[in-house]
């Protein structure tokens, strides 16, 4: 969890877990304020649950929820007096909502309704990464701010030195990375998905070395702790302005912006192929469902055909669909299976593959286990339930010809 300290009253987070009351209690703190409202994500803990197990602890709680921006005058005069009552006995109040902001929001209007200086109140708020500019202008006195501490009406609220699109495994080692190397950075994670998928270990589960249930973990398990994870999604980039839209119709600011969101698999490409995965041979290891699949037609082929497939550039990992037939080829190779079947792969480059040092190895492969090679071939249609697949040839004098090739196993890729 990470701490933002406004005064010596109080300090503010985003969502407050369970297993962290320990550390607030630790911390001195003797009241905790809810400004969330229950059910805004599917993993949040009910305010009931978490006040009950804080007041087990000796931590009173107080429950002021509003929904961003739309804070009460009323709340904050009860927040203000609240503070007032704590700092009158030295006590620590912590406050916490989604991500820190709507807390330090109510903090400033409190504490700006009761005297204290605007632009220190906004300098205080910058330093944690909120711009509370628009929570305190009912309560600025006339020409309280000078033209060069004015509220930006365009300024985002939250602000972020980093902001990161994509919580996969490359936008999480990227915020794990930079935390290891500058630990007070602010940096927020986006992306609206509870589980996390550990992608490149669906080849293994496609080769009966994992199974797919170890490659899903929960997201938040995985974000680290320093990181606020902002469950939306982007919709808009203003480069101009450092800003992200997000799909809530909130706004986020960055000093310095990492974009992570990975491709969109396009299963329709292929005709009839959304229709065909998961039955009658037809498979992939790009879907975390489907994975298993390709370790159960592996298994389970005695004899017959099996085709494996390779689409045109740009995809996720050149090397996993060659990874799909060797780890295929070596089961049956080992079991003995391998004299009875035919593996056959299509690939739409004119090579094995891209980089000429790995060919070598590569096709040391594809000898040991008898493939066949049909380079400028692309898959454009798949008949599960005729189990035939269609390839267009990109070959010199036989362009867009079309072939049938009949199997009782294919792997695709999207």
């Amino acid at each position: 969890m990470r701490i933002m300290t406004l005064n010596t009253t109080l300090t503010v987070s985003a969502q407050v877990e369970i297993e962290e009351l320990a550390e607030l209690k630790a911390n001195g703190v003797t009241s905790l304020v809810c400004n969330r409202p229950d059910g805004e994500s599917q993993d949040q803990v009910a305010f009931e649950t978490l006040s009950a197990a804080a007041e087990a602890l000796g931590i009173r709680v107080v429950n002021l929820p509003f929904k961003s921006g739309e804070q009460t005058d009323a709340q904050v005069q009860i927040f203000a007096d609240l503070l007032d009552e704590a700092q009158a006995k030295s006590e620590k109040v912590h406050a916490y909502c989604r991500t820190g902001n709507r807390s330090t929001c109510l903090w400033s209007a409190a504490a700006v309704s009761r005297g204290a200086s605007a632009q220190e109140v906004l300098a205080t708020a910058k330093e944690v990464g909120f711009d509370v500019s628009d929570a305190v202008k009912p309560y600025l006195k006339d020409n309280e701010l000078t033209a060069s501490s004015a509220p930006n009406e365009g300024a985002a609220k939250p602000s972020f030195d980093v902001v990161i699109v994509g919580a996969g495994s490359g936008g999480i080692a990227a915020a794990a990375s930079l935390l290891k190397r500058k630990g007070d950075l602010r940096i927020a994670l986006i992306d609206p998905a509870e589980s996390h998928y550990y992608q490149p270990g669906w080849t293994m589960v496609g080769g009966g070395v994992f199974n797919n249930t170890q490659t899903k973990r929960n997201m938040r398990d995985l974000i680290p702790h320093n990181v606020s994870w902002i469950k939306q999604s982007v919709v808009g980039f203003t480069p101009t302005e450092n800003t992200v839209q997000l799909d809530n119709e909130q706004s986020l600011h960055y000093q310095q912006l990492i974009v992570a969101p990975g491709l969109v698999l396009n299963w329709d490409g292929i005709k009839g192929l959304k229709e065909s995965l998961g039955k009658n041979g037809v498979t992939s290891n790009y879907s975390y469902e489907h994975s298993a699949y390709t370790w159960e037609l592996v298994k389970g082929l005695k004899k017959g055909r099996a085709i494996f497939t390779q689409p045109p550039m740009p995809i996720k990992c050149a090397g996993a669909p060659q990874k799909a037939l060797y780890l295929s080829g070596d089961h049956w190779y080992r079991t003995g299976a391998l004299k009875d079947i035919s593996i056959d792969f299509f690939n739409a480059g004119g090579v094995l593959f891209g980089v000429a040092a790995y060919v070598p190895a590569l096709q040391s492969y594809i000898d040991k286990y008898k493939a066949k090679a049909h380079f400028n071939h692309t898959l454009v249609e798949v008949d599960g339930a005729n189990k035939r697949a269609y390839f267009k040839s990109s070959e010199a004098g036989k362009e867009n010809d079309v072939i049938c090739e009949e199997f009782d196993m294919i792997h695709v890729c999207p």
